[in-house]
């Protein structure tokens, strides 16, 4: 029995209705499918974004919604990532994490033709940050962007772009400016500009239905208008848009907490071992209740977060707390819900199997756990920023 959440509205509760509704009739039985051909249908895309999930934070002149809300965010990530398959999140996740940015700089004529049908799923966009010898360190982002007669030119390699061989638009930060936080910008570069190129990052171990590629710029030729936001200064926006990317992660690891206890929990009630079901023994009715505490641990705290966020504040210590503790109760519940399983955990096909496969993706996607630490110490005033 779960204990009814305070921040539960009927609004909510319709839209969490309908994606459940749309997740177990137009995503489950296509999983294995889509993993297999290593892509999620265009369909799906536009799928959702006529149920508006791309539409947050996005004013309804550009095809969104004209508001946001935490909450929404994160029961959608909650479903997209537990759905069976977290590749289905990432797989229209570049899409998500590069709106922000193009809602708060782009040029008025794109985000009136362009963005709403980013918005609406029918074309794909990605925020290219993640560089071959950079990582999580923004600082030492090293593309650069030199101005030349009435524009500019970009040079350097991104990789990891979660999108990025499908997408058409991509918001590409750069280095403008002298080393460290203080000289990046933000760049709108569409997919078909000369000197751009892009090749995928091969073999995964997850997330096998979404795309990551390595994005390649040589001397390629932007216009003025190609530079959104303050020249110099695209590193808060990037800090901003990453607090929104770790929330939505974090609720994704408690819907696949949820994918494996429910997995897990089906098997329990049917295998049969010493004359009694699973669930009957009590060292295995013990590791439902440790599984069912650390989800729910991980709902509390997340909500508790989003409300904050409802209040007008960006929590960005307790964003970085809850994505780690929820990627290392993710590895836990997975770990167990394997157990349960035994050898059957250990098959292509079991949804546990899966999860497994896709822990540390989402222990790194986003800002790993080290780097979140960090982070929180320092948002927390412990140590010097």
């Amino acid at each position: 029995m779960t204990i009814p959440s305070p921040f539960m509205t009927p609004e909510r509760a319709g839209f969490r209705d309908n994606l459940d509704r749309f997740f177990a009739d137009r995503v489950r039985p296509n999983i294995e499918t889509w993993e297999a051909a290593g892509r999620v249908p265009q369909h799906i895309h536009e799928d959702l974004g006529a149920l508006g999930v791309f539409g947050f934070g996005v004013p309804e002149a550009y095809g969104g919604l004209g508001f946001d809300d935490p909450f929404l965010r994160c029961d959608y990530a909650e479903r997209a990532f537990g759905c069976g398959a977290s590749g289905v999140a990432a797989a229209v996740g570049g899409r998500v994490i590069s709106i922000g940015p193009m809602v708060q700089f782009a040029p008025e004529p794109f985000k009136r033709l362009i963005l709403p049908e980013i918005v609406a799923g029918r074309i794909g966009s990605a925020l290219a940050i993640t560089e071959p010898g950079g990582g999580s360190d923004v600082a030492a982002l090293s593309t650069r962007a030199d101005r030349r007669g009435d524009g500019w030119v970009l040079n350097g390699c991104k990789t990891f772009i979660t999108g990025g061989m499908e997408a058409d638009w991509f918001v590409v930060g750069a280095r403008t400016g002298k080393p460290g936080l203080a000289g990046i910008s933000l760049f709108l570069v569409p997919a078909g500009v000369p000197g751009f190129s892009r090749s995928s990052i091969g073999d995964k171990m997850g997330w096998l239905c979404s795309d990551q590629a390595t994005l390649y710029f040589e001397d390629c030729t932007l216009p003025e208008d190609a530079l959104i936001g303050p020249e110099n200064k695209g590193f808060l926006a990037i800090m901003g848009n990453f607090n929104y990317e770790r929330l939505s992660m974090t609720a994704g690891c408690l819907g696949m907490m949820r994918l494996c206890y429910a997995s897990a929990l089906g098997w329990a009630r049917e295998r049969r071992t010493f004359g009694r079901r699973l669930i009957e023994h009590q060292a295995i009715a013990h590791k439902f209740a440790e599984i069912s505490a650390r989800i729910d641990l991980t709902e509390a705290y997340l909500e508790r977060i989003c409300w904050d966020i409802s209040q007008g504040r960006m929590p960005v210590a307790e964003i970085s707390k809850a994505k780690v503790q929820a990627t290392k109760a993710l590895e836990y519940v997975a770990s167990e819900a394997m157990q349960i399983f035994g050898g059957a955990a250990y098959l292509r096909g079991n949804p546990v199997e899966r999860v497994w496969r896709e822990i540390k993706v989402m222990a790194i996607g986003g800002g790993s756990e080290e780097i979140l630490r960090d982070l929180a110490v320092r948002q927390m005033g412990l140590a010097e920023a």
